[in-house]
């Protein structure tokens, strides 16, 4: 990855955050919801790694989004 990727991969995932954070507060978006919409993005990367190119990326991208769903990152959990 270059080194212009990385900071614009963090600023998007922050922006993500917040959004899926507010989206909560401001009852858009339940806990459950949220949690949903994350484990079906860390589904389609891993499904991505037998079928797609670049396994070693989908498998990095999903075990991300699995971090940050055990991690409680984009929820505030009650």
């Amino acid at each position: 990855m270059s080194k212009t990727c990385e900071p614009a991969g963090q600023a998007a995932l922050s922006i993500c955050e917040a959004l899926l954070l507010a989206m909560n507060d401001g009852g858009l978006l339940s806990e459950s919801g949220i949690l949903g919409l994350l484990r079906d993005a860390a589904a389609t990367h891993e499904n991505a790694v037998a079928s797609a190119g670049e396994p070693e990326k989908h498998q990095a991208v999903a075990d991300l989004i699995n971090g940050i769903i055990v991690g409680g990152n984009s929820v505030r959990r009650s």
